[in-house]
């Protein structure tokens, strides 16, 4: 591994010494059949839940649900504009998520710790209907934010 070039350090250190516990920031979307069946292509996801219509009509939830870390990963939307590396991740999958469904996701600056130059994060996402269908957490650091914080909290 190398070492970070000064102008990275730098940029790095300002991103952090802008980013404030209670900011927030939103992204929302509709999830498609097409995104779905990327999502099972790329990550080998085959899952009869996911894929199979006539399986997923006698099953749990009577239609095919997203696989939960398709609508999770808006989460790494946020945190990619962000310029966030993250050092690690928590979910919870709360209700499913189907397509068509529209999502938003909320994330939340909790905590900064000066320290370990870490930020601590929360992420609640919600479908067109308002419930909460995956919480998540997670920490690590931004280096080149290019998104603005939303002007309200979560």
């Amino acid at each position: 591994m190398s070492l970070p070039s000064a102008e990275f350090k730098q940029q790095a250190q300002a991103a952090f010494a802008a980013a404030q516990a209670g900011q927030t920031y939103t992204y929302r979307r509709t999830f498609t059949d097409g995104d779905l069946s990327a999502f099972c292509g790329l990550t080998g996801d085959f899952n009869p839940f996911h894929l199979d219509e006539i399986f997923a009509q006698g099953a749990l939830f009577g239609r095919r649900v997203l696989p939960g870390l398709l609508p999770a990963s808006m989460v790494t939307h946020i945190g990619g504009m962000l310029g966030f590396l993250a050092a690690e991740m928590h979910f919870e999958f709360l209700r499913p998520v189907y397509v068509g469904d529209t999502v938003t996701c909320t994330v939340q600056v909790t905590e900064k710790d000066a320290e370990a130059r870490r930020l601590r994060c929360e992420a609640r996402l919600t479908n067109q209907a308002g419930e909460l269908v995956i919480r998540a957490r997670f920490s690590g650091f931004p280096t080149q934010p290019r998104l603005q914080p939303d002007t309200a909290g979560i």
